[in-house]
């Protein structure tokens, strides 16, 4: 269930605001809020309404009955397998599951071609336990059974997971060391974009600390305390050193089309049958050390 709290008189009706809030088309939300899955203070409104100061409105999420994960073949680098859970290391440009107008080539279409996947989190993201951004490389764990699934996601809401991203950012880090502990929510100039901010916002903490610093950028190792949209995109862009060749986030030049230097380096976990302690890393991928490169070699 997602809610929204309205802190100012909109000009505008239900419906088109949430299009752009939630960024699918106004025909869509109208046909949630005509279905009674979207509420303003627990009540069925009619799209046309205009939302006041103080409402606040509930979506319930569904699935959109249009999609469809079928399996796929595909390529897989599997880290690691069992009767429970899969450790895979997701490449560059490949989504993790299918969402609207994108459902097919998703790494969970190529996951149901490999193998059955828990049903926790519905037909379109089975197994999905945590999940990184396209252009984001590196490490995941999925589950393959119910029982994995509950308790991987309960460890991650614990916070007993350990996800540790390597970055590169614009800019001389000073400190060695830091945490940034700053709300995330929708930015409300566009609504595709996260931002620090207090309307709407969650909590979100991330801890920095820097591995090396060239002539331009900072390579950093980032540890995950909260798992918010584009966290440590987001983050990192609010303390003035935006990653290397993001697009979105980034506010200097793109040197490629790979997207952001970003990399999920190591992941660690207890397993969910053995209740053992399990940690895997992962390498650099070549489109961050392409990248990395050339600021070394300068």
């Amino acid at each position: 269930m997602q809610e929204i709290k309205i802190e100012e008189n909109l000009d505008e009706r239900m419906d088109a605001y949430l299009s752009k809030f939630l960024d699918i088309s106004r025909s869509k939300v109208a046909k949630r809020i005509d279905s009674g899955t979207v509420l303003v203070n627990d009540k069925k409104e009619k799209s046309s309404y205009i939302p006041k100061m103080g409402d606040v409105i509930t979506i319930e999420e569904i699935e959109d009955k249009e999609m469809s994960a079928e399996p796929e073949k595909m390529d897989l680098n599997i880290v690691y397998e069992d009767n429970d859970v899969i450790v895979i290391n997701k490449d560059n440009g490949i989504v993790v599951h299918p969402a609207v107008g994108n459902n097919t080539g998703t790494l969970v279409n190529g996951l149901l071609y490999h193998s059955n996947l828990s049903s926790v989190n519905g037909k379109f993201r089975p197994g999905i336990v945590h999940r990184i951004d396209s252009y984001t490389t590196g490490l995941l764990v999925v589950a393959k059974n119910d029982t994995a699934h509950e308790k991987l996601a309960n460890q991650l809401e614990t916070r007993e997971i350990s996800r540790i991203y390597y970055t590169l950012v614009w800019g001389i880090v000073k400190h060695d060391s830091g945490t940034i502990d700053a709300p995330i929510g929708r930015d409300t100039k566009d609504r595709k974009k996260m931002s620090v901010t207090s309307y709407n916002s969650k909590g979100a903490v991330t801890h920095f600390k820097v591995i090396e610093r060239f002539d331009e950028v900072t390579l950093l190792e980032c540890r995950l305390e909260t798992g918010r949209t584009h966290q440590i995109r987001v983050h990192l862009e609010y303390i003035n050193h935006p990653i290397v060749n993001d697009p979105v986030y980034g506010r200097r030049k793109i040197i490629d089309d790979t997207g952001q230097c970003l990399h999920a380096k190591r992941l660690g976990f207890v397993h969910p049958t053995s209740d053992k302690y399990m940690e895997f890393d992962s390498e650099l991928p070549q489109c961050f050390t392409n990248i990395m490169n050339e600021f070394i070699n300068e």
